[in-house]
């Protein structure tokens, strides 16, 4: 770590145009002293989680941290004729300074008391210089043209994410900091409401399997060509936004904005889609149609119609927007995110494999959902193995490139309508939705009707909606 603080420093001293790179050398001796002062000083900056031996600008500095880390962690006492022979076995007592170094640390008095602020200024410079070197690399890229622009703003925005992400820290909760958030969640529910919640479908009987759609949950859809994966999603996403106020942002990488805006409409007015498409709308409509767009106007839904889009782009773009929608105390932002489909997405580096590639994009989503805490739902192709089978309902191993897309998945639902292969089906009408995998809930078959002119699901419960 030393070697690496070392040309950090020279790195940093190098591109910096303006000077010194920012440091406080004043606050790194004193975290330092402190700690020989009292080891219970390096216990408070270690179980914060504030200070590690890259942090220190002086590579001198960081080898003596490491030094006492090494101590702390073999349960010795901290000291400085401890310190100097553990330098001694690492062969870095010279590097650190030698034991003039040790011995002026010591020397000093500094309160140890205050050891996490001189930690924090320290962590603060730190990540100064980390940022720095990153718009360094950002101004290199651009320089030589490494690449193309769009994927220069991408790595752009990754390499100063990275640099807030070092800068966050996650540390533990006790158990029942978890159980009073949890208690409060449930009588929520118990109550008819829904908590920091969980996003609804907007199909009854899915969200009492479900409870919503999770924060931080990655769900995939899939099923065989023509079942209603889009219509279903597309559904979804206006019951969230329309119905109930949740931001939605949907990523369409198969149909254009103009067959969205159609479909949007089709299912929210109740009018036949091949009769929008042709332009054969009976005068009477007209009113229902009009105020479809009005509540779709008004509807906080997003559409990215990209079709050409790697996991890198979606997840910049979802980004920016969960963050426009935040308000100023850090709650709000996007409800749900939509991807339509998972096996259209781009590559953003070769892979050995379409297996390798595909599970490295659910992952990116996998990710994507836990960064902003937000429900990901993702389509995805079945195999054609479905096909040779008697009984055609999917089952977890039909996913196309299915090994890491089923193990990124919070939750994995198939739609199957028998209709679709027999024709004169007693269930006609009628698509299962089959949750094959649920991580923290029950496994299940949901029935939803399914009219495909429009084309849209509904609740069976609510058949009495009108269309026309």
């Amino acid at each position: 770590m030393t070697a690496e603080s070392q040309s950090l420093a020279a790195e940093l001293a190098s591109l910096d145009r303006s000077g010194t790179p920012p440091h406080d050398i004043e606050a790194e001796q004193s975290v330092l002293s402190a700690i020989l002062l009292s080891e219970k000083a390096l216990y408070g900056v270690v179980i914060a989680g504030q200070l590690r031996p890259e942090d220190f600008y002086r590579p001198q500095h960081a080898a003596i941290y490491d030094a006492m880390l090494a101590l702390y962690n073999s349960g010795e006492p901290i000291d400085s004729l401890l310190l100097k022979e553990q330098l001694r076995r690492d062969s870095k007592l010279e590097e650190a300074g030698g034991e003039v170094m040790i011995d002026s640390l010591a020397a000093a008095a500094p309160a140890a008391a205050n050891v996490r602020n001189y930690a924090k200024i320290v962590r603060e410079q730190a990540l100064l210089r980390r940022l720095l070197r990153s718009t360094f690399e950002i101004q290199e890229a651009v320089n030589s043209r490494d690449g193309e622009a769009r994927d220069l703003v991408e790595r752009a925005e990754m390499s100063i994410l990275e640099v807030a992400r070092d800068d966050a820290q996650k540390d533990f909760l006790q158990v029942g900091e978890m159980l009073g958030r949890e208690i409060d969640r449930m009588e929520a529910l118990s109550r008819g409401e829904r908590p920091n919640g969980g996003t609804p479908s907007g199909f009854v009987d899915l969200d009492a399997v479900t409870g919503g759609f999770q924060p931080g949950n990655l769900i995939i859809i899939a099923a065989r060509p023509s079942m209603g994966k889009s219509a279903l999603v597309t559904n979804m996403a206006e019951n969230a936004a329309v119905g109930e106020g949740k931001p939605v942002a949907l990523f369409s990488l198969e149909m254009s904005e103009a067959e969205l805006a159609q479909r949007f409409v089709a299912s929210q007015s109740g009018t036949r889609g091949d009769q929008l498409r042709k332009g054969q709308v009976k005068a009477e409509r007209w009113p229902r149609i009009l105020h479809a767009c009005e509540r779709l106007t008004a509807a906080p839904l997003f559409v990215d119609d990209t079709s050409d889009i790697g996991i890198m782009e979606i997840r910049a773009k979802a980004r920016r927007l969960h963050q426009k929608l935040r308000n100023q105390d850090g709650t709000g932002g996007l409800g749900l995110i939509i991807v339509d489909y998972l096996q259209l997405m781009r590559a953003d580096h070769r892979y050995d494999s379409r297996v390798e590639q595909v599970g490295q994009m659910s992952r990116g989503l996998k990710i994507l959902a836990r960064e902003l805490e937000v429900p990901v739902i993702a389509l995805s192709q079945l195999s054609r193995a479905v096909e040779t089978r008697t009984d055609k309902r999917p089952i977890l191993s039909d996913l196309r490139e299915s090994g890491q897309i089923e193990q990124d998945a919070d939750m994995v639902m198939f739609i199957y309508r028998d209709d679709y292969y027999d024709k004169e089906s007693e269930r006609g009408g009628i698509a299962e939705l089959i949750i094959s995998k649920h991580r923290n809930g029950q496994l299940a078959t949901v029935d939803l009707a399914f009219q495909p002119a429009y084309p849209r699901f509904t609740s069976v419960s609510r058949e009495t909606d009108r269309v026309d």
